[in-house]
């Protein structure tokens, strides 16, 4: 019988695939789009983020969620700094969801405030996700705009308290096969995984329709 966390991954690839092959995040890697349509997605990771993070010590001592929760994985000082560099320092002022964008952080904050293990699903999907693919839109970002390597920018990418992404991912995933929840509570924890990734294509389908391209 395959373990909790090959069973997460396995049944959210499909979700996971058509999330990061999206129109919006190929033309931005591909270094099609504007540093416009990157701020502008960076942006919307900040609401992601807040219902994330502003609860999180909250489920620090929740059986299913706590063991999760980590302050080196925390994203909103960084990207702060990031939307400080990238929208000057009145950012907060401008600072505009779009409803694909409220949808997802309202879902997130349902999660924390009543269901910690669906919460878990969303940390899992974001957080693993930062650590691996987002490593990649580091480089291209870096690259295409000129960021200085791990520096204002890009700062959301880089985790200065993992010092071995591989290894904390591996002991991630070891704490997702000793989770405490029974087989329909984990089947539920996958099934809100999906809608994770279904919520965060919906935002790059959003930022698609804004950022087109040209014809």
């Amino acid at each position: 019988m395959d373990s909790f966390s090959t069973l997460i991954r396995t049944a959210s690839h499909e979700a996971h695939v058509e999330a990061e092959t999206s129109t919006f995040m190929s033309d931005l890697l591909g270094g099609r789009l504007g540093v416009a349509a990157y701020a502008r997605y960076t942006e919307q990771l900040w609401f992601v983020y807040e219902a994330l993070e502003t609860h999180a010590d909250r489920l620090a001592a929740d059986p299913v969620a706590g063991p999760f929760i980590n302050p080196a994985l925390l994203r909103l000082p960084a990207l702060a700094q990031d939307l400080e560099h990238l929208r000057g320092p009145g950012w907060r002022a401008t600072l505009s969801a779009l409803p694909a964008t409220e949808a997802y952080a309202a879902r997130v904050r349902e999660c924390a405030d009543r269901w910690p293990a669906g919460y878990l699903a969303h940390h899992y999907t974001r957080y693993l996700g930062d650590l691996s693919g987002g490593q990649i839109i580091r480089d291209k970002a870096e690259k295409t705009w000129g960021f200085d390597r791990k520096g204002k920018g890009v700062r959301f990418y880089v985790f200065d308290g993992i010092g071995n992404p591989a290894a904390f991912k591996r002991d991630y995933r070891h704490l997702l096969d000793t989770v405490d929840a029974d087989d329909l509570e984990k089947q539920r924890i996958v099934t809100e995984c999906k809608r994770a990734f279904a919520l965060n294509t919906a935002v790059f389908r959003s930022l698609g329709e804004e950022f087109p391209l040209s014809a």
